[in-house]
């Protein structure tokens, strides 16, 4: 019986943010070890639960690693990277002999000294299994990824949808593929091709166009060649000052390297020709989209989601200033990053009335806001996803208050940094998001996988803030320079 190590490290780290990701960024998500890398992640829709319904199903013996995953924060400390890539190399030690290992990274993760992290943490895998034992890695769509990582694993799949809800099948996709190799089926053949271009992740929504049109020309491919196993198709996180940034292609295929090549190739100068599209659209600024929420939520098309996309600090408080400005009522923000704010609403407790200082502590994140009204739901912060995107997933928000500051309108008060993917990021701290006019979240693309099919509309903002549209407001010193649009070449 086959023996399998599984493990997984995940961070999408934002170069251009101040706070470094620390071990306490991890802790504050969950960290499971050991055994627990593979028990907690069982109902839990993702990689992990894909390797292990897979294997299981199989009969393989499974070895769990260690499963750390924090928020959007800057660089990681080597610290953090050492302690958890540590725990999984010394943990593959112990087991040996292993026949394979299968591995959930991310693929745009920088640690303060490994700009190619994930690569890094192959490689020191690599040393300790040898040549002849198959790694195989799972990828975010958000990876940024070279040579550097497909020269040391044996096979790379990224998940297909943003929304990530594909997460799952793609963890399936490279246990199938691990069990053939060691079954002698499938000779795993890969090719990697990087288009040049870095875009922001709010123009990488799958469910349009340009991104649903290279999936369509991926899917044509695998239907006329069967010996392809699965093709990549990452446009990469703008937000990282790195030498492996933006659209990576990966192939894999049985045993035909020269088809692997040609089919990453396709693709890739299939998405150069369509790259003003990937890299550059209009988004309306914060003024034009609280007017034009305004105006839809007088023609009956409620809730009015708002996706303030630029925020990456969770604390931005230009949109929601524009709209109570306005007049806005019965609107909900989940959720203002404000710890502080957060307390001083808990320890006043339910009913209380309050004066609160929130928002605009972060970079580009506007001036802080003084609020007033009533403490209606404290909570420690957790809940549930039930939605399409990681359900069965613990979300962690920290201590968490709800604010009623009149007319209808209620702030989430968090102490973590919070993206809400589905009703429960309202619904967890006494709001049901389907009963109110404005819905403001913090999120580029998951939040569509709920609300696409419920929200009487949907207005994308880019307000300033760390995770901009134009990605020309940042200054990049480490991305090859023909990168386009903001390579040195092209500016």
């Amino acid at each position: 019986m086959p023996k399998i190590a599984i493990g997984g490290l995940i961070h999408e780290t934002h170069t251009f943010l101040e706070k470094l990701t620390t071990i306490e960024d991890f802790e504050n998500r969950g960290v499971d070890w050991g055994q627990g890398a593979i028990d907690a992640n069982r109902e839990v829709h993702g990689y992990i639960q894909g390797f292990v319904e897979v294997l299981e199903a199989a009969g393989v013996e499974m070895v769990g690693t260690v499963s750390a995953a924090a928020g959007v924060h800057g660089y990681v400390t080597d610290e953090a990277f050492e302690l958890y890539s540590g725990a999984m190399v010394d943990a593959i030690r112990e087991a040996m002999p292993v026949d394979g290992v299968l591995l959930s990274l991310h693929g745009a993760m920088v640690t303060v000294r490994y700009p190619r992290a994930e690569a890094e943490v192959v490689r020191r895998i690599r040393a300790v299994v040898g040549d002849d034992v198959p790694i195989m890695v799972t990828l975010d769509l958000h990876a940024n990824e070279d040579q550097a990582l497909t020269d040391v694993a044996d096979a790379v799949f990224a998940c297909k949808e943003y929304p990530h809800t594909d997460t799952r099948e793609t963890g399936e996709a490279a246990a199938h593929c691990m069990l053939r190799t060691l079954a002698g089926t499938f000779r795993p053949a890969m090719a990697i091709q990087k288009p040049g271009i870095i875009s922001p992740s709010i123009f990488q929504w799958t469910g349009a166009s340009p991104m649903r049109d290279f999936r369509v020309r991926a899917d044509a491919w695998e239907a006329q060649h069967p010996e392809i196993a699965y093709i990549s198709i990452a446009p990469g996180f703008g937000y990282a000052d790195v030498p492996d940034v933006g659209a990576t292609v990966i192939v894999v295929t049985d045993e035909d390297k020269a088809l692997a090549e040609e089919v990453a190739r396709d693709i890739s100068n299939f998405m150069w020709e369509r790259r003003e599209e990937l890299a550059d659209k209009p988004i309306l600024k914060t003024e034009d989209a609280a007017e034009k929420a305004m105006a839809l939520v007088a023609e009956g098309k409620t809730p009015v989601v708002m996706a303030d996309g630029a925020d990456r600090t969770g604390d931005n408080t230009l949109l929601l200033r524009a709209l109570l400005d306005m007049g806005a009522s019965n609107l909900a923000l989940s959720s203002m990053h404000d710890p502080q704010a957060a307390r001083d609403c808990i320890d006043a407790g339910v009913g209380a009335h309050v004066k609160v200082r929130c928002g605009g502590w972060g970079q580009a994140s506007g001036e802080p806001l003084q609020l007033e009204g009533e403490v209606t739901h404290v909570a420690d912060g957790q809940y549930l996803l039930t939605g399409p995107m990681g359900r069965g997933g613990t979300v962690h928000c920290g201590p968490t208050a709800t604010l009623d500051i009149g007319d209808g309108n209620r702030i989430i008060l968090t102490s973590l940094n919070h993206q809400v993917r589905d009703a429960e990021g309202f619904r967890a701290f006494g709001v049901d998001p389907l009963e109110m006019d404005i819905l403001i979240v913090r999120s580029r693309i998951h939040f569509r996988a709920y609300y696409e099919d419920v929200a009487g509309a949907i207005v994308e903002v880019d307000a300033p803030g760390m995770g901009p549209a134009d990605l020309s407001v940042l200054t990049y010193h480490n991305i090859p320079a023909d990168t386009y649009p903001v390579g040195r070449h092209w500016r």
